[in-house]
């Protein structure tokens, strides 16, 4: 079947969301009307209607993974280091890798629910034992409400707790409009063809869609959304969901409160309820908490799961129950916002004490209104919960539930919310006291910087037919080379959600093609003619083309390799060479880490290096500006490499206008 997804109809695809690298599908054009007020919509089409006939994620051919493979080594390695991987990888392909590849297939075969990288993905996420902040934990902040007064804090926080609320019973009752790409939305995004398809049987549907160029997306990580929370385990954590819980977790100065946002018939609780209650928890004198609990969330998980069973000892299970099925948490945070550096430090991490980092996702709020989306990464890609933070947005700005001069009920908020007061002896606080600590000791080190390059953007890009993502990436390298002189291992995640239960494969944007540009530009700008220049720049667009094409495809290498590497550990297997070669561990020690997230709905993402020695790089290409929002540790000096990155854009914008460098 995926065999049916022309490269050249696909290509497109990785414009359609996921966070550690979505691009956003804007939802503004959608046609919706609220005709319940419980309800964000109701599709014509049914939510999960695709589902069923979705392409399966398919396995490349060894032989073009190992292509790919070498192809990615040869700008990372000299010659006799990159003559030696080349023998490794090619004695890979003729023996136990071929052995290894067979294997994976023939599972494969037996799991057409599914797809070849699911449970090895969800796996790796769970296993990790580090802490989920500054590791994993993303955040995306949301734009201003464009009326100044409905981003007080009060207000902005009862209009989205309301529009959450109506999203998950949008989506719980299957009238969530699909995800879907429209190449063509002039045939394919029309009701009359979602009148068509909706008679059209699930098993067949992905292709009535797919002859109107018409891509539906893998919606199978959406219920995780609500009532979802990772429990940490000794060894490898859990996922837990329990659908049944009908109460909002809402963190104030590191103190827990709860009450229901839902009433016993499913119904949304009164929006003039959830104002009342949300005032009352926005005036409550109780102080700071003294030992805020929800630091524990923020420590190595096995030390995390350790505590967690002391809790529970102590007789705090049923409250963490209560955290754990909640149907989200939202943290109200009693800081006014600086600048966008304070909005990142704050959405990434906090202060540790007024988080529950393991909710599948947490909305915050600050003092002056400002909001962002942090969110727990193994359970999903973004996708979801890029549409969420879309249709959020959406719904708060242009069908408020209340607004500037509404009233609060005159309710009894104080039988109605809940403060969870945590058993804690000597031992669990003095652990709290540490695990703030070591909190503390790992944010200090965090240092994030941000860009805005006003000279030219998308339209420019694309008027030039250069790919504006691809001269984004080669920014990067040209930026990298000039700071520290050296090509290193890049990482650009892309969304396989045209697939059933597709996650990301990996975009490897520092090529052959973008070291040679990088050097031309940095090291000899006089040696070459603009039009030698504006060659390069085409080359390095086209070849970064095709790799977006191709992952987007699941037909990059990482993934597979990745997968053959979980099969033979999992066999008791010993690992082929190619695994321990320094060369494999190098390309997976990405100093540069890249995602890129454009949307109508937020003003910038982020999230930490994945190495020490590394820069995590958020970027947005807009229509006349771009936009790079980067964190590094102390090993990297991130206002350099910014400063670098704008003078590589520079260049490019300057070789596009014609002019040769000086």
């Amino acid at each position: 079947m995926a065999k049916l997804l022309s490269l050249k109809s696909i290509s497109c695809i990785e414009k359609c969301g996921c966070l550690m690298h979505a691009r956003a599908i804007s939802i503004n054009a959608r046609k919706y009307s609220s005709q319940h007020s419980d309800y964000l919509h109701r599709s014509i089409v049914p939510s999960m209607h695709y589902q069923k006939s979705l392409p399966r994620l398919p396995i490349p051919k060894l032989e073009d993974t190992i292509r790919r493979y070498l192809a990615a080594q040869r700008p990372l390695l000299d010659d006799d280091q990159f003559r030696n991987t080349e023998k490794i990888a090619e004695d890979f392909k003729n023996g136990v890798g071929k052995q290894l590849h067979e294997e994976l297939v023939a599972q494969d075969k037996n799991n057409k629910h599914t797809s070849y990288i699911s449970a090895p993905w969800f796996d790796m996420y769970l296993s990790a034992r580090e802490s989920v902040v500054l590791n994993y934990n993303p955040f995306m902040s949301f734009n201003p409400d464009p009326k100044p007064e409905y981003n007080d804090q009060l207000i902005r926080g009862t209009n989205m707790v309301c529009s959450a609320v109506r999203f998950m019973k949008t989506l719980r009752a299957g009238v969530l409009e699909p995800e879907v790409f429209h190449l063509n939305p002039a045939k394919s995004d029309t009701d009359q063809f979602k009148k068509f398809i909706r008679w059209v049987p699930s098993s067949l549907s992905w292709y009535g869609a797919y002859l109107v160029n018409a891509y539906p997306l893998d919606m199978s990580q959406y219920f995780r959304l609500f009532n979802s929370t990772r429990l940490p385990k000794q060894g490898r954590d859990e996922l837990f969901t329990d659908e049944k819980g009908r109460h909002l977790l809402v963190m104030r100065k590191g103190n827990l409160y709860t009450f229901d946002i839902v009433d016993r018939d499913g119904n949304m609780v009164k929006p003039a309820e959830i104002h009342s209650h949300l005032k009352y928890i926005l005036s409550d004198e109780t102080p700071a908490a003294s030992s805020p609990i929800g630091v524990l969330t923020s420590e190595n998980r096995d030390v995390w799961a350790c505590l967690r069973e002391k809790l529970i000892a102590s007789g705090n299970g049923g409250l963490l129950q209560t955290v754990d099925s909640a149907l989200f948490c939202l943290c109200l945070d009693d800081q006014a916002m600086k600048d966008h550096i304070h909005i990142s430090h704050n959405m990434l991490h906090g202060d540790g004490c007024n988080r529950w980092y393991d909710k599948s996702f947490s909305i915050i709020i600050a003092r002056d209104g400002n909001a962002a989306i942090n969110f727990e990464h193994s359970w999903g890609d973004g996708v979801a919960v890029l549409r969420f933070q879309n249709e959020i947005f959406k719904d708060t700005t242009e069908n408020p539930n209340v607004n500037p001069g509404s009233a609060p009920a005159t309710v009894d908020s104080a039988s109605a919310v809940q403060r969870l007061q945590f058993n804690l002896d000597g031992e669990l606080k003095s652990s709290i006291q540490k695990a703030k600590e070591n909190f503390d000791a790992a944010v200090s080190k965090l240092t994030i910087d941000a860009m805005e390059f006003k000279k030219g953007g998308k339209e420019q890009l694309k008027k030039s037919k250069l790919s504006p993502d691809a001269i984004a990436q080669l920014a990067f390298q040209m930026g990298f080379l000039r700071q520290y002189g050296q090509t290193v291992a890049t990482y650009e995640s892309c969304s396989t959600a045209a697939f059933k239960h597709g996650r990301t494969e990996t975009i490897r944007p520092a090529t052959s093609h973008t070291k040679c540009c990088s050097h031309a530009f940095v090291h000899e700008p006089g040696k070459h003619s603009v039009e030698e220049l504006r060659a390069m720049l085409n080359e390095c667009s086209k070849y970064h083309g095709q790799l977006t094409k191709e992952a987007a495809m699941g037909q990059g290498f990482d993934r597979h390799l990745f997968a053959m590497r979980y099969l033979a550990n999992s066999k008791g297997q010993p690992l082929h060479s190619l695994y321990t070669d320094p060369a494999y561990s190098s390309i997976n020690h990405n100093i540069l880490s890249t995602s890129t997230l454009t949307s109508p709905a937020m003003s910038l993402g982020g999230f930490a290096p994945v190495v020490p020695d590394g820069f995590g790089v958020g970027y947005g290409v807009h229509d006349d500006w771009i936009g790079c929002n980067v964190s590094s540790y102390p090993a990297r000096n991130v206002h350099e490499f910014l400063q670098c990155v704008h003078k590589s854009l520079e260049d490019i914008f300057t070789v596009l206008e014609g002019k040769p460098l000086s």
